[in-house]
């Protein structure tokens, strides 16, 4: 792929096909936001699901990390980048048309909606694995961060606005139509993809290359690195439990609190303002405290206030829940620039593809488990009691960081893919400071 000279004093934004790939991500995640409110909405109001069919409903959203996500990341390493994208973009676009159309002729029923879950969350397995290994072709590595955060920035708004709209929208058209807004996001998606004309070669296969070798190379690469390996384990865990949450909080919201969609959409979108301050603050503070500290930190001190999501009562008590999400998804997404920024920096540019696969199989392979611990333990206790399980969850995603070298360590090791993963990293304790992230 042609090397094209960028300034090193040049912020990300400044790059044409940087900003296109910002407006991809806005017009997608602002769909899947609007989703996230009504796609349980629908099992919930249209369909009267009981709680269990709705975490298998989560459940399926995201069982594509433990079917395909290994192999994706061989697939995604042989292939280029930006038509993936695009391709995926269409077909979760056309799947998520099919709800409302089927809504409109009176044939929707759960096993439709698990079937597009299903597939939506394919598509989505080869497009996040695909982003993330296309921005470093995009950016210079001293300007991941920056990139990263803005990515967050736009993922976190969304996370803001699309509750909000979904909820009005669910209350306005119901639940089944308001969908049309994720379709039509992810075909602006695809469109504004389709605008970037960075050049892209064909990644070159070497002649012994198999399936079997390059999953094996991308397992060695993450399972050989010790920061690797405990960020993956912290990850899978944090997962875990916000799959629990997912699966429950709309039932406990609608049946429990007896919030109207309106106001679940409200609730939803407040507790998104956390995220979307930590990824507006995630530059300075790895800047301030180190991106090493950054990592075990942000989850042990906002991860406590998970506890205000079963404490949640009626009328002006939703608010707890609010604030309990604002807090931790602050701590989610700061948590998520300094480790994927840090994953960007010391993987070699060949084994991205397997690297991120690697880790989603590992990281997320746990949600489609957390969604039916969280969905059989709402059928059999109620919505309340999986939440408090959640929240003690919540608390203890910290642990494995507090064990591992990152606690000693200010910042990371600007190793490169060369180097020994399984350096001692507390030789890095006492680098210099490192120069503002923004």
């Amino acid at each position: 792929m042609p090397d094209i000279p960028r300034p090193a004093t040049s912020g990300p934004l400044r790059l044409r096909d940087f900003r296109l790939l910002l407006a991809g991500a806005a017009a997608g995640q602002l769909g899947a936001q609007v989703t996230l409110v009504a796609l349980p909405l629908v099992a919930v109001l249209v369909l009267d699901a009981p709680a269990f069919q709705v975490g298998l409903l989560t459940a399926a959203e995201t069982a594509a990390f433990l079917l395909v996500g290994l192999p994706a990341g061989a697939w995604v390493d042989r292939m280029r980048k930006l038509p993936l994208m695009i391709r995926a973009d269409v077909v979760r676009a056309l799947t998520m048309a099919s709800i409302p159309v089927a809504a409109v002729t009176g044939v929707l029923t759960m096993a439709q909606l698990y079937v597009v879950a299903l597939v939506t969350g394919v598509a989505t397995v080869f497009f996040d694995i695909a982003h993330q290994s296309f921005l470093p072709q995009l950016l210079p590595k001293d300007q991941l961060v920056s990139g990263n955060g803005a990515l967050e920035t736009i993922r976190s708004s969304a996370q803001v606005a699309g509750p909000g709209i979904g909820g009005g929208l669910v209350q306005l058209l119901g639940a089944a139509l308001a969908i049309v807004t994720d379709a039509a996001g992810y075909a602006l998606s695809a469109l504004f993809l389709w605008r970037i004309k960075q050049p892209e070669s064909l990644p070159e296969r070497r002649p012994d290359a198999s399936l079997r070798r390059d999953i094996g190379e991308g397992l060695r690469f993450v399972c050989g690195h010790r920061l690797l390996r405990v960020i993956a384990v912290t990850t899978g865990l944090g997962n875990f439990f916000a799959a629990v949450l997912m699966a429950t909080q709309s039932v406990f919201l609608v049946r429990v609190l007896g919030l109207v969609p309106g106001v679940v959409g409200l609730v939803l979108a407040a507790s998104a303002l956390g995220g979307l301050a930590g990824a507006l603050c995630a530059g300075r503070l790895a800047a301030r405290f180190g991106q090493a500290r950054l990592i075990w930190l942000s989850p042990l001190v906002t991860g406590p206030f998970a506890l205000l999501w079963p404490l949640s009562g009626h009328g002006a008590g939703a608010a707890l829940f609010a604030l309990g999400s604002g807090v931790v998804f602050f701590g989610v997404v700061v948590y998520n620039v300094a480790q994927v920024s840090f994953r960007q920096t010391v993987c070699p540019p060949r084994l991205l593809g397997r690297m991120n696969a690697t880790l989603r199989f590992l990281m997320w392979g746990t949600l489609p488990l957390g969604a039916l611990v969280g969905g059989a333990l709402a059928d059999a206790f109620g919505a309340r009691v999986a939440l408090v399980w959640c929240a003690a969850g919540f608390v203890a995603v910290p642990l494995p960081l507090l064990l591992s070298p990152l606690r000693r360590m200010r910042d990371l090791p600007a190793t490169g893919p060369a180097e020994d993963p399984d350096a001692d990293p507390s030789d890095s304790a006492g680098a210099p400071e490192p120069a503002a992230l923004g």
